[in-house]
């Protein structure tokens, strides 16, 4: 379960609002970039694609640690501190915080993940010193007062017992701490209304002391800025922050196959969970894997799994498999719901149709189809405004894929064969997997 974003505040005045919001929705895909490596004075690095097409500035940015790094016991700080930096820093209160945000027209973010709490900023370039003044103060000197601390809690306890009585939000912790056990990924990212009344101002001050730092930051920045002002701008928003961030060393949690689990609910549809074992980002077999898991599963209405469960037995509206990669923990996924009375059925053809890519892998032609439908998304998925280059600029930099990945990534691909994609089917499919129903108990 990913963290509840409570802080999203969209700092548009008037015309200039409105401006920024049509430019980014207008941006074509690009299918190049031209990757600059920006290092300021202070010695803090960026990635940075200039563009002057429209007059916009986009920044996204990410320290590496974030709900891994709650304290036993106080889970959901890493959340709960994110909902906290538009709600005052510096000498602004609240409401100063927020008319200074729109005031500068611009848009920010800032949201708490398992491995990292990124953030982002969206501002016209006219406005940008007044922008990137309101960053600094929310990156460096969030104020964590009491009311807005109150307040942010009580919304998150209550989101918390909203979802306490949704059968699948029961299934998603039962399976992470399955998948899991002890790891911090098996944790509830939120944390529990037991965490949260435990979390003082001491406890976030001290974790923004320890995650916000020089050398724990990785920066993607796109638009109508040069890289000699992005360097004081740089110095001046992130500069003041600590050299050394402090963070507890986490463990890698490898997923734990070879179980079945049931969560029994009276609903008129199961949800079926399998797990596989997974392939870091880093392995370079990971290419082969992923076009593999793409004719099985994540091609959607190409794949093999939509054809044999949807396409050929109406079992399902949709089924997806997919490459999970966190910092610490790699595993291959597939979902599904189907009729109740029908999950046993579904969970056979889908352990049958691995087991044939298993043994027999993909045909050349769904290979050929695979690669040419990957080579063609990315530049849509990845590169189609301004705010998706920029965190895709963070995200290359966060995998140390290298600045030269987006002009390599088709040669890449283009140079898997057919045997290397069976073995990763091999490799992958042939552990017996954990399995999770969640619905009724089927009849004796």
């Amino acid at each position: 379960m990913r963290p509840i974003s409570t802080n999203l505040r969209h700092g548009f005045a008037g015309v200039a609002g409105f401006l920024l919001l049509f430019v980014m929705a207008v941006q074509p895909a690009r299918a190049a970039v031209d990757i600059q490596k920006v290092v300021s004075e202070k010695g803090i690095t960026a990635w940075l694609v200039e563009d002057y097409t429209v007059p916009l500035i986009a920044v996204r940015f990410a320290f590496r640690g974030g709900s891994t790094q709650d304290p036993a016991g106080k889970e959901g700080l890493a959340n709960l501190m994110s909902g906290l930096f538009d709600e005052g820093a510096g000498d602004l209160d609240r409401t100063q915080f927020q008319d200074r945000l729109d005031e500068a027209g611009a848009e920010m973010g800032i949201r708490a993940g398992y491995d990292s709490i990124g953030g982002s900023m969206r501002m016209l370039a006219e406005t940008r010193k007044e922008a990137f003044d309101v960053l600094r103060l929310a990156v460096t000197e969030p104020r964590f007062d009491d009311a807005p601390v109150a307040r942010i809690k009580a919304q998150i306890v209550s989101s918390i017992d909203a979802r306490s009585r949704d059968p699948q939000t029961e299934a998603s912790r039962a399976w992470a701490r399955a998948i899991y056990g002890d790891h911090p990924y098996s944790r509830r990212d939120e944390g529990t209304k037991e965490s949260l009344a435990t979390i003082t101002r001491d406890d976030l001050v001290a974790a923004h002391e320890h995650l916000f730092a020089r050398d724990n930051l990785v920066i993607g920045v796109v638009g109508a800025i040069d890289a000699e002002t992005l360097k004081s701008e740089l110095d001046r928003v992130f500069g003041d922050l600590p050299a050394h961030a402090r963070l507890d060393e986490i463990g890698p949690a490898a997923p734990r196959l070879d179980q079945d689990l049931h969560v029994d609910h009276a609903l008129p549809q199961a949800t079926i969970r399998l797990a596989y074992p997974g392939v870091e980002r880093s392995d370079p077999g990971f290419f082969a894997a992923y076009l593999m898991n793409h004719i099985l599963g994540g091609g959607t209405f190409s794949s093999r799994l939509f054809s044999e469960v949807r396409e050929k037995r109406g079992l399902s509206y949709g089924i997806n498999s997919m490459l999970v990669n966190r910092d610490h923990s790699s595993m291959l996924a597939i979902e599904t719901s189907t009729r109740a009375d029908r999950a046993e059925e579904t969970l056979n053809v889908i352990l049958d149709e691995v087991r044939r890519m298993a043994e027999e892998g993909p045909s050349a032609e769904e290979l050929r189809q695979a690669k040419d439908f990957v080579l063609g998304a990315y530049a849509i998925n990845n590169l189609d405004s301004s705010a998706a280059i920029a965190r895709t600029l963070v995200q290359l930099q966060t995998d140390d894929l290298g600045i030269d990945y987006i002009a390599r990534r088709e040669a890449l691909i283009e140079a898997v064969t057919l045997e290397e994609v069976r073995e990763q089917a091999r490799r992958l499919l042939q552990a017996r997997p954990a399995v999770m129903v969640v619905g009724p108990a089927a009849e004796e």
